[in-house]
């Protein structure tokens, strides 16, 4: 189960830049849960990605506002760390919330931005914007 994005951000801020963020990364990627077979699907792959990354969202209409409840996964570990910090900052926020989200800002806040490659860079911005477009298509439907 993946801690509250306030407690990852937290945990970033006592570790040394580098390696032991990869390190946090990668732990926080095993963190996730389980991804169902039946969502490696095309529909669900994240294009842009360096790796293969899949995410599933639906809408969480048992909460009042309704909610966008997401899953991903990824075929590389340092990928998971970073889908799981996506999912950390949007997961369970309303489609309102989601649009304010600024990952690059929170990597920046907590130093991971300078330590990513141009591609992991464009894939997680990949990652953002499809959940971004996923919480206004659900909230349109």
């Amino acid at each position: 189960m993946l801690p509250p994005i306030a407690t990852i951000i937290d945990n970033f801020g006592i570790l040394d830049e580098g390696p032991d963020q990869i390190e946090y990364l990668i732990e926080l990627g095993r963190a996730l849960p389980p991804f169902p077979e039946d969502l490696l699907t095309e529909a669900n792959r994240v294009h842009g990605c360096e790796s293969q990354v899949w995410v599933a969202s639906h809408m969480d209409a048992a909460h009042e506002p309704p909610r966008l409840s997401l899953r991903g996964t990824s075929d590389s570990t340092v990928t998971k760390g970073l889908i799981a910090l996506v999912m950390a900052l949007h997961d369970g926020k309303t489609p309102q919330e989601i649009a304010a989200v600024d990952v690059f800002a929170v990597f920046r806040e907590i130093g991971l931005g300078a330590h990513l490659t141009s591609k992991r860079s464009n894939g997680v911005r990949a990652m953002a914007e499809r959940i971004h477009r996923d919480a206004a298509r659900l909230l349109a439907a």
